[in-house]
């Protein structure tokens, strides 16, 4: 999918991308007749009459429709008025992303004039883009223009409330801009219009962050897991299914070994806390990954593994994470209590549940959370600190891309690490842009002692390898030092380590199994934990090569692994 990547990358940087860009041809593409009469035998010829609406907005999609005769206009439904998206003609076919995922539309369909469509269901369309490979690349191409499309015009369903100033609006920023999401963006501080909208909807600014849902609902400072309720994020789960393949965590890990599950003909289900692309997805820019000689934002390429594994079949729930691992299997197979509750039932589970970013040790430290201390650096933070100066805590990749990426937007970046040099613990590339950057500042063997400020960071203290401290106005420290697994909810299920890092494969030793309860004559496989069946990729593995790379094979290669423990 030449090109892609790079469209999404210009998406976040530049919102004011447009659909006469030279990519619109991609976008709206015209079927050729060979191409309609494939689709044809698999699909329902039917008409429309001027006016009829095909599909609404907040409607769950079932499959595309292929205009033959007439026009289709598809709008955005706003606050105050309908904005066209685009008019479709013969040859030319509905859908974007969320035909892949099947969650609610962002926006209506209605015919302009009177003709003829083809209605493609969700099964036939899933057939025709498994194998048929030209409509395949046909589709998912324009699917994800489409979206980028939507992001880079706020065509969706979504209008935020907030304050720059307010940590729960970046809070729903991330998770919107994370899950690639559309949204409006309305500040309190600085639109003029707000007012108007708040007495509308009946909130005020005290309220915020406010969510408004379709027009319909509003949110007041809402959980994730209500957001994700409200527009048909975190799918209904099957109550009693039991699934092939459970993975919990999309990160690059749990994304390829959905991709490769759900191909080889897996039923694969994949929980998600947050957002796709796990501490990856918070990456402004990786230019290491093999494949994309000019870099690709761990968005992006977020974005482009859930397209795939939805494409195979994968089923995604976002905002559902695991409370509990339920040691015993059974014949039912193994069980994961989620946070609401429930239950899932999978023959064999695969932990991506990845890593977070350790807290730094400093009193007051949750009051600026999200308020000026902040755990990713891409574009929200990066407009946050425009013209300001930075700190960035940590000498790993992730810190230093973070500071180069800042360099370009802040005044003054200073990266504060304990060691004397990052050659152990950074990649060279990144090194030298940081030595050779003079916006950089690198201050080895300083750590920062005190937080101040009021509603927000206002100023750092910090002490430097002559234990001598200083205070610095600023109000920006984003934290990106060491890694803690995220193997809580396991509650001693399987085999960690001294640090808590999943032991997997030859790390497992005999009294590792023994405490397990192994019960099989063979040794745990490659990747395989303490439990039969039961596999740990990604950065939660111990020993694992923290590199999106490492992730992606391990992810792939596990799922072969998969297969040989469920054949035994």
């Amino acid at each position: 999918m030449p090109g892609a990547e790079q469209e999404m990358n210009t998406a976040e940087s530049n919102p004011a991308a447009t659909d006469d860009d030279g990519r619109r041809a991609q976008r709206f593409p015209k079927l050729t007749d060979a191409q309609i009469e494939r689709i044809a035998k698999v699909a329902t010829r039917r008409p429309m009459h001027v006016g009829e609406v095909l599909f609404n907005q907040g409607d769950m999609v079932a499959g595309i429709f292929v205009v033959l005769s007439g026009a289709l206009e598809i709008v955005r439904p706003g606050l105050t008025s309908d904005d066209l998206v685009t008019v479709h003609h013969a040859g030319e076919f509905t859908g974007e992303v969320t035909v892949l995922s099947g969650r609610r539309a962002l926006v209506r369909a209605r015919a302009l004039e009177a003709g003829e469509v083809l209605a493609l269901g969700p099964e036939a369309f899933r057939r025709i883009v498994q194998t048929d490979s030209e409509l395949s690349e046909l589709f998912m191409r324009a699917f994800i223009l489409r979206r980028v499309g939507l992001l880079a015009h706020r065509l969706g369903d979504a209008t935020l409330i907030g304050s720059n100033h307010s940590a729960g609006t970046l809070r729903l920023q991330e998770f919107f801009t994370r899950n690639s999401h559309p949204y409006a963006y309305l500040d309190v501080d600085r639109d003029k219009d707000v007012q108007g909208l708040l007495d509308r909807f009946h909130v005020g600014a005290g309220d915020v962050p406010i969510v408004i849902c379709r027009g319909e609902k509003v949110l007041k400072n809402p959980t994730i897991e209500e957001v994700a309720e409200c527009f048909g994020l975190n799918t209904t789960l099957e109550a009693g299914a039991v699934r092939d393949l459970l993975v919990i965590g999309a990160g690059p890990g749990g994304l390829a070994a959905a991709v490769y599950g759900a191909s080889e003909g897996l039923d694969v289900l994949v929980l998600e806390a947050d957002a796709p692309g796990g501490q990856a997805g918070t990456s402004s820019k990786i230019e290491n990954y093999l494949g994309f000689p000019t870099g690709i934002s761990g968005q992006a390429l977020a974005a482009r593994g859930l397209a795939q594994a939805q494409k195979f079949g994968a089923e995604i729930a976002v905002a559902r994470s695991a409370a509990r691992f339920v040691c015993q299997h059974s014949d039912a197979g193994f069980a994961i209590t989620l946070s609401d509750g429930s239950i899932i039932r999978s023959r064999a589970v695969i932990i991506a549940s990845g890593v977070k970013y350790r807290r730094l040790a400093l009193a007051d430290l949750a009051k600026f959370e999200g308020a000026g201390v902040y755990y990713s650096a891409a574009a929200l933070e990066g407009e946050l600190c425009r013209g300001e100066e930075v700190i960035v805590v940590g000498g790993a990749n992730s810190a230093g891309q973070a500071a180069v990426f800042l360099a370009e937007r802040a005044r003054h970046v200073h990266v504060l690490i304990r060691g004397s040099g990052l050659a152990a613990t950074m990649s060279s590339y990144l090194i030298r842009r940081i030595e050779e950057n003079p916006n950089i500042t690198l201050r080895p063997r300083t750590e920062i002692v005190a937080l101040e400020g009021d509603d927000r960071l206002r100023a750092v203290t910090w002490r430097g390898p002559d234990g001598v401290t200083e205070r610095r106005p600023i109000a920006h420290v984003f934290s990106m030092t060491g890694a803690e697994p995220n193997t809580q909810w396991l509650e001693g299920c399987v085999a960690l380590d001294e640090k808590g890092f999943i032991k997997t494969g030859a790390e497992l030793g005999p009294e590792d199994l023994s405490q397990a309860g192994w019960s099989l004559t063979r040794a745990p496989l490659l990747l395989e934990t303490s439990r039969p069946r039961v596999f740990a990729v990604g950065d939660v593995r111990s020993g694992s090569v923290k590199r999106v790379a490492s992730a992606v094979g391990e992810g792939s290669i596990c799922v072969q692994l998969v297969f040989r423990a469920l054949a035994q």
